[in-house]
């Protein structure tokens, strides 16, 4: 079944290429190494030894870049979603714009060739017998699933209720002694590594994918998502779902049919129902930011909020999401056909610092950024647009750059996956979801670059602490009681 879905996925790149590149304004050769250089970094990420930072670069980026670029020139004239700057679609532009991309992608594909050299995933996954969290877990599982679950609605209600860390939003909630900063990483990863560990206890406890192995760390998606005002809950689902099935299939663990459907309708539907929840609640917030509510004072504001604007707001963000919002190829042709480029552009971005409510470099110097022109009010909402790491990494203007700096990236990509499956017991669920928190980080690259260290930073901690915690639970699970 998996060759069958191969092949037709193929065939249909294959057609979708082909009616691109007939309507391709610039060369055929230039559109032709753009769409080998884009698939073969896609498909490589699904060969037997790639590690799951292939997987993931692959699609962020195939989505962005390629598929992107060839629905709009093969169905919508070449224009575009999002904001492009001064690129005036000619063919030259175009070509310019497709030959960075395309070095972009050599330079990620030589890495991903290196890296197969130094590391790889062994046949099967070690056991977790003997490591001092599983030991807990397998002791106490009742106890951790029940205070797993309490974790996670503490977390989101509390969030959703004081405003400490949602996207585009103004922290309205400064808590005491850096708490902030704990929330922003259970929010983003740290409660869905705690996932990531159920998911692979689960598997070595019941040699089979067990329903506890599916709801709660998609609940736990689901809430997250929810309470960061994020349409993203696919990304780390996805993530511990890629983990996990690899795991079971490298274990020889036999993966029933209905099992697999239960999983993929349970996600569809709380997906669906986390984009619906999401979008509502932020055409709430954007509309009432933009419109008055009506009051006897001003009544005439009646006529301007009217509660349908909810209903088309919300369905005008969801609309362009699960296609245009990735982000990807608008940034490097917004880039490349600007004249400010040089070394001192890439110097200001390196030091361009965080600041609620301002709009990034790349809105105020490469594009008309939307952001201008919703009249939201920067107090309470914070939307910036991104360029992505290869138009990031090409703002000094050469080519030679783009290669370099993405071989040297993807390099670093592996390294955090090998010291994620070194350090913190060989966890290839957890390694799924920390390789793709990397490539996401990559693939939207562009604001504050010089603040990238606290997110990797807090990658290794994550890492550094579920290390730590199952050495100390595992000594202290050894050690002897004293007799009295």
């Amino acid at each position: 079944m998996i060759r069958i879905f191969a092949s037709l996925f193929a065939l249909a790149c294959l057609g979708l290429a082909l009616v691109a590149g007939a309507r391709y304004e610039g060369q055929w050769i230039v559109y032709a190494l753009f769409t080998l250089t884009a698939n073969a970094l896609l498909f490589i990420g699904f060969r037997q030894k790639a590690i799951y930072f292939d997987t993931f670069i692959g699609i962020f980026l195939w989505l962005g870049f390629w598929l992107k670029l060839s629905l709009r020139v093969a169905f919508a004239s070449g224009r575009f979603h999002e904001s492009i700057g001064a690129f005036d679609g000619s063919g030259a532009a175009f070509d310019h714009a497709l030959m960075v991309a395309s070095l972009g992608f050599g330079g990620l594909l030589l890495a991903s060739l290196i890296r197969q050299r130094l590391f790889c995933y062994p046949a099967t996954p070690p056991s977790c017998t003997g490591q001092g969290l599983f030991e807990l877990y397998r002791a106490y599982r009742t106890t951790c699933l029940v205070l797993f679950g309490l974790l996670v609605l503490g977390i989101a209600l509390s969030n959703i209720w004081l405003g400490i860390y949602q996207r585009g939003m103004v922290t309205q909630t400064v808590l005491p002694f850096g708490l902030n900063g704990i929330y922003k990483w259970l929010l983003q990863f740290g409660l869905s590594s705690m996932a990531a560990l159920i998911i692979r206890f689960e598997i070595e406890l019941q040699r089979n994918v067990s329903m506890v192995a599916i709801f709660p760390p998609l609940l736990e998606c689901f809430a997250s998502n929810v309470s960061l005002l994020s349409r993203g809950m696919v990304l780390n689902a996805a993530a511990l779902g890629l983990g996990g099935l690899r795991t079971v299939l490298a274990m020889s663990v036999r993966l029933h049919l209905r099992t697999v459907a239960v999983a993929a309708i349970a996600f569809t539907v709380l997906f669906a129902a986390s984009v619906l929840c999401v979008n509502y609640l932020r055409a709430s917030s954007v509309l009432g930011a933009i419109y008055n509510p009506p009051t006897a004072a001003t009544p005439e504001a009646t006529l301007a909020y009217d509660s349908n604007d909810f209903a088309k707001s919300a369905k005008t963000m969801t609309g362009p999401l699960f296609i245009d919002r990735w982000v990807g190829i608008e940034g490097v042709m917004a880039v490349s056909s600007s004249d400010r480029l040089g070394w001192p552009l890439w110097r200001e971005a390196w030091q361009e610092t965080f600041q609620e409510g301002r709009l990034s470099l790349f809105d105020r110097y490469f594009i008309d950024s939307p952001y201008n022109e919703l009249g939201i009010d920067k107090s309470k909402h914070h939307f910036v647009s991104l360029p992505g790491v290869i138009a990031f990494f090409y703002y000094p203007g050469s080519m030679a750059f783009v290669f370099a700096g993405l071989l040297v990236l993807g390099l670093v990509g592996a390294l955090f996956e090998f010291l994620s499956y070194r350090l913190a017991g060989q966890n290839w669920v957890l390694c799924s979801l920390l390789a793709q928190v990397v490539a996401f980080r990559y693939a939207s690259f562009g604001y504050v670059p010089g603040q990238s260290h606290l997110l990797f930073g807090t990658v290794l901690l994550n890492v550094l602490l579920i290390g730590v915690a199952s050495w100390s639970i595992r000594r202290l699970m050894n050690t002897p009681r004293i007799a009295r």
